[in-house]
């Protein structure tokens, strides 16, 4: 068996651990199966937001003659599309790996990682230990029990991003932030999409005057099919025919040339055997951490999407932050969630932090409200916003107690709020004190919080 100080399980987030470990003098094993990088750069967050970047290009084409441009949209080649950003996002991630191989201290498996033991792992047959481990094995796509489903060829957001063939028609299981993000991508470039959520609304955790608007929106691009879960799925000719029932009993049936399942993610806890190593999960399979990322486990540390605590990638990366300060360092650093933001790379893109009014109001907390649309603002009317809005919840005192958007670069406005949030104060006053540039869409969160009143 081989020893190691650290011993890094997942090479997303993770492989920033251990490359800090190995800087800082230490022994350091590091376990990945597949490519550095993990989701995000190689099936997730990088590869999607580059083939958006394709849908967005083409669709300020359709929109030019607004703006009295005489411009058209002759074609679009969707294989270059996905193939710039295999090319781009596999040259990283190689290059990633080829710099930690040539990296001291630090020594690179690339096998899957079994637990066998306490803070001892197999992999490729051999017996890896280590003083200290951090769990960083990420999540992969939910497949739910569907009846049906493992009959049919499906695609999950993993096939889909890496699609050659833009298919005719595509039919997607799920209203959250993959589904909604790829079934715009795919129709922006031609592709029929057809959407399936259980719930009242597209984008469901969202605040609720968000999922309202953009599902709105999006009944007007796409076939909506909101209320219903689907029950069952069938394979015949050329197509995939998904059928969904409403809680009285109504079905549709559903055909489409592709299936895209995005009904969320699940933990590879179950692929590592974490019992073995005295970790212990939830009910959904997640490792339960502390206020430390320390989990039941002594010495034993999990961060990212396998612990739970927030799915987003800024999230994994602040843990990260952490992670080396208690692991490498010998450190004593809490995380702090507070004013978590997250953004959705759609048309209209949408962002939020802090609570829902819905949290809100099943909380009983008492809060005013602030709005601003962005089609009447001066930059909104110079870009001929047809829709977007700031809104802001607030406590009588002035506290931000939240702050949603849904319009034109919303995933970057949001970070003024964030950062009042973080602050000491975390104040209304905080931005409405702030001198805004003119005429910026940023001058919508102004307006919006001073509507707040507070």
């Amino acid at each position: 068996m081989t020893d190691y100080d650290v011993l890094v399980i997942g090479g997303g987030t993770g492989n920033n651990v251990a490359a800090a470990a190995a800087d800082a003098g230490l022994d350091t094993a590091l376990v990945e199966k597949g490519p550095l990088g993990g989701t995000c750069l190689n099936r997730g967050c990088n590869p999607s937001k580059m083939v958006i970047q394709a849908a967005t290009a083409a669709n300020h084409v359709r929109e030019a003659e607004r703006f009295h441009v005489d411009a058209s949209l002759d074609g679009v080649d969707f294989a270059a599309v996905v193939d710039e950003m295999d090319e781009t996002l596999s040259g990283l991630a190689a290059g990633m790996e080829d710099s930690y191989r040539e990296k001291e201290h630090l020594t690179l498996y690339k096998d899957e990682a079994v637990f066998v033991d306490e803070r001892t792992v197999e992999v490729g047959g051999e017996r890896v230990s280590g003083e200290k481990v951090v769990v960083a094995a990420g999540s992969r796509p939910l497949v739910p029990p569907i009846d049906g489903l493992d009959t049919v060829d499906y695609l999950t957001s993993t096939e889909a991003l890496y699609l050659r063939d833009q298919p005719d028609s595509l039919v997607v299981l799920g209203g959250g932030y993959i589904a909604v993000e790829l079934g715009y991508f795919f129709e922006s470039l031609g592709t029929d999409v057809k959407i399936i959520e259980m719930m009242d609304t597209l984008v469901p955790r969202e605040d609720e005057a968000l999922a309202e608007t953009f599902t709105e929106i999006a009944s007007q691009r796409h076939e909506v099919y909101t209320g219903h879960r689907a029950t069952a799925v069938e394979a015949g000719g050329d197509s995939v025919t998904v059928y969904a029932e409403t809680e009285d009993g109504s079905e549709v049936a559903v055909a489409g040339e592709e299936l895209l399942v995005a009904l969320g993610r699940t933990p590879n806890t179950d692929t590592l055997n974490v019992e073995a190593a005295g970790i212990e999960t939830d009910d959904r399979g997640f490792i339960e951490t502390d206020e430390y990322l320390e989990t039941s486990a002594e010495n034993v540390w999990a961060q990212g999407d396998i612990a739970g605590n927030q799915l987003f990638k800024h999230s994994g990366d602040y843990e990260t932050q952490r992670t080396i300060e208690n692991v490498v360092h010998d450190g004593d650093a809490p995380v702090d969630y507070s004013a978590m933001p997250h953004a959705i790379f759609t048309e209209p893109q949408m962002s939020g932090v802090g609570k829902t009014e819905g949290e809100l109001r099943e909380a009983g907390t008492e809060y005013v409200v602030g709005r601003q649309s962005l089609p009447e603002t001066p930059m909104g009317r110079a870009k001929k916003l047809d829709h977007g809005f700031v809104k802001v919840l607030a406590a009588p005192d002035g506290e931000i107690l939240g702050c949603h958007m849904l319009g034109y670069e919303a995933s970057t406005m949001i970070h003024e709020v964030v950062v009042a949030m973080r602050s000491a104060g975390g104040t209304v006053a905080d931005v409405t004190g702030v001198i805004h540039a003119h005429p910026t869409l940023n001058k919508a969160v102004q307006y919006a919080f001073e509507d707040a009143g507070v």
